[in-house]
């Protein structure tokens, strides 16, 4: 197979790469990083930005199969940035395929665009986009999931998967600033710290891509649909966070704020940051307080019974793998 995997040299790009590289399949990546280690190994980079319709155009020739894993990620930021990568970029990955004859898109969501303030315990893909959203990267990437499954068809066949929480080794993105605001005692429970998340370990998350590739074609059962992807059973968040600190040999998470602080200190960040245009992003916000006190877990049993998605690697293998990773 032949295959293009948007942001290939990022967390999860990276290991969908390592996966089709390992069994044998010819790998091209889009993304706006110079990756030698990756050319080493045979795989063609090509560089630029998924608002270059043209550049995107071109990265698709040739491609049996596209994987749109990258985008922008965040909580705080101008609309026009998240629109213009994760809705605008979606769709020029979308004409590229068109143009270039790719047969199968598999595009890398979250369960973030279903996310209505609520908690989720074991919700399923009957969830409907809100009509509103609490930041900008939701919704961006909502506008484009919708457009890639309307774009379902007999040339090109198209399927959504909903990564919850990805973690693992090599992650440069969550663990690494969880750590450094633990170091700075910047770390907080929000709430009353027993609520439930669905995570998904990377390799198995990547692994889900693969197999959805693999069984993607018209009139497939998954085609022009979106799945949740996580482990089967939900963790404590807090539990993790303080497991994941342990691991380099921070201390427990001690200091607590209870969820309508946080949330108003959240309101009040958000204000001022909009108000001076300050640079970066909030310590807190509404969302982001949502997130760390609310239970979100999400089932499974849909993509267990359209395309048999089944995580190999246990919890416990994940940790250790982590914790061998952290350790250097």
């Amino acid at each position: 197979m032949k295959a293009m995997v948007t942001g290939g040299g990022g967390f999860l790009g990276r290991y969908i790469v390592d996966g089709l590289l390992a069994r044998g399949d010819s790998v091209s990546i889009f993304s706006r990083g110079e990756y030698p280690e990756l050319a080493a190994q045979g795989v063609v980079c090509h560089r630029g930005d998924l608002q270059d319709a043209g550049a995107v155009e071109q990265a698709c020739e040739g491609a049996d199969v596209v994987f749109h894993v990258a985008a922008l990620p965040g909580i705080w930021g101008p609309w026009e940035s998240y629109y213009g990568i994760n809705t605008v970029g979606t769709r020029h990955v979308l004409e590229g395929c068109r143009r270039a004859g790719v047969r199968k898109l598999v595009y890398t969501s979250s369960p973030s665009v279903v996310y209505d303030g609520k908690e989720h315990l074991n919700a399923d893909e009957s969830l409907s986009y809100p009509t509103e959203y609490m930041c900008y990267y939701p919704k961006s990437k909502a506008i484009a999931e919708s457009e890639v499954l309307a774009a379902n068809g007999t040339n090109l066949s198209t399927v959504s998967l909903r990564p919850h929480l990805i973690w693992g080794p090599r992650d440069n993105h969550l663990i690494p600033r969880l750590i450094e605001r633990a170091r700075q005692g910047k770390l907080a429970k929000i709430g009353a710290g027993d609520n439930l998340v669905s995570m998904a370990y990377v390799e198995n998350a990547a692994e889900a891509h693969l197999k959805a590739a693999d069984l993607l074609e018209p009139g497939a059962a998954c085609a022009g649909k979106a799945y949740f992807i996580n482990e089967p059973e939900p963790v404590r968040l807090w539990d993790w966070i303080d497991e994941i600190l342990s691991l380099v040999d921070l201390p427990r998470v001690k200091k607590r704020v209870p969820v309508g602080v946080a949330k108003f200190a959240g309101g009040i960040l958000e204000g001022v940051y909009s108000v001076f245009r300050l640079k970066g992003e909030p310590r807190m916000t509404r969302f982001l307080a949502s997130q760390l006190s609310q239970s979100h877990t999400y089932s499974v049993e849909a993509a267990k019974r359209d395309w048999g998605y089944d995580p190999k690697v246990s919890y416990a293998e994940g940790m250790r793998r982590l914790r061998e990773w952290l350790r250097g």
